[in-house]
């Protein structure tokens, strides 16, 4: 069968935005194959995602409950999967690029004698032979590869904020119910506890402020966190992000960085300091609503992307920027 078959996340009862981005990009794989699009959501309970899921317009959602699916145990959950697999036949699986799917991935991929794709940020079919075309950032964000690979499915896990959220659809797509032969005996590792670590999470961000190499030093990143809270009392949720030069040079930790190696976002207001637009920075922040930039070089790459420029030494401007925001809040 030509089917794209997506393995869905629920996120607090309701699905997850990273498995409608799927969707969307699911949708057009199954277009130019000529095929259907299906969705597979696993737990203890998920009639209400499978709903939402059905609203975004696939072909079919597959209810895969059992009450060893609440929760994350990953053996049970690649045995479900692995059944899923057999029993719907896709010709494309994909998954996001989150720990489910890189927990998941590899294993399955070698249970079905196949091979997977990790951290696509594009995908498509080579009309010439059908297989799926997967692009990713390789040699630490330096190069873009594209690869192809024999075997079925053709597996892939897709980083998120690269493409749009899908939106409901005319027609909601048929719910089935495929119930997995799973019991205690699969588990061979059991999970003693689960700490969770404190991160930025830029994609989450109703607007970013960035800084470069351009900044001179780690102090600069105290100027611009004066203008994130001066810009989070009308924005919202203002999270500081850097560039690559900026966490290799020890300034602020890799969790703020945007680009090929860091995250990819797509928030309201993206306001770039003293960064230059190198092009594995400019593919992780191309898709924000509006761009500002700000740098002394008026040459520079990310004037061509943004949608407002200053030429202008930040150490200058930010405080009277800052000031005048105060002023009008």
């Amino acid at each position: 069968m030509n089917e794209v078959l997506i393995l869905g996340e629920i996120l607090e009862g309701s699905m997850d935005p990273k498995t409608l981005e799927l969707v969307g990009i699911g949708r057009k794989l199954a277009e130019d194959l000529g095929g259907g699009l299906s969705v597979a959501l696993m737990g203890g309970a998920v009639s209400a995602a499978a709903e939402q899921a059905a609203s975004v317009g696939p072909d079919h959602v597959y209810k895969v409950e059992h009450p060893l699916l609440e929760g994350f145990t990953p053996d049970l959950w690649l045995a479900a999967l692995e059944q899923i697999c057999k029993k719907v036949k896709p010709k494309i699986l994909l998954m996001s690029h989150v720990p489910l799917g890189m927990e998941l991935g590899p294993r399955l991929a070698v249970r079905l004698n196949t091979r997977l794709t990790t951290d696509c940020i594009d995908l498509s079919i080579d009309p010439a032979d059908g297989l799926l075309l997967r692009t990713k950032p390789v040699s630490g964000g330096n190069a873009i590869s594209v690869f192809k690979c024999p075997g079925e499915p053709q597996m892939a896990t897709m980083r998120g904020k690269v493409f749009g959220a899908a939106e409901p659809a005319e027609k909601e797509g048929e719910i089935g119910d495929l119930v997995p032969e799973i019991d205690d005996s699969m588990i061979k590792v059991v999970s003693l506890g689960v700490v969770r670590e404190e991160i930025v999470s830029l994609d989450k961000a109703d607007a970013v402020v960035a800084g470069g190499a351009g900044l001179g030093d780690e102090g600069g990143f105290e100027m611009l966190s004066d203008l994130s809270r001066a810009l989070g009392k009308t924005l919202g949720n203002v999270m500081l992000g850097c560039s690559r030069v900026a966490v290799d040079k020890g300034w602020i930790s890799s969790d703020h960085q945007v680009g090929l190696t860091g995250s990819m976002i797509s928030p309201d207001v993206y306001v770039a300091v003293g960064i230059s637009g190198a092009i594995q920075h400019l593919v992780g922040m191309v898709h924000s609503k509006k761009i500002i930039a700000i740098n002394t070089d008026k040459g520079c790459n990310m004037f061509k992307v943004a949608d407002y420029g200053v030429v202008e030494d930040y150490e200058k401007l930010i405080p009277a920027l800052v000031k005048r925001l105060e002023e009008l809040s």
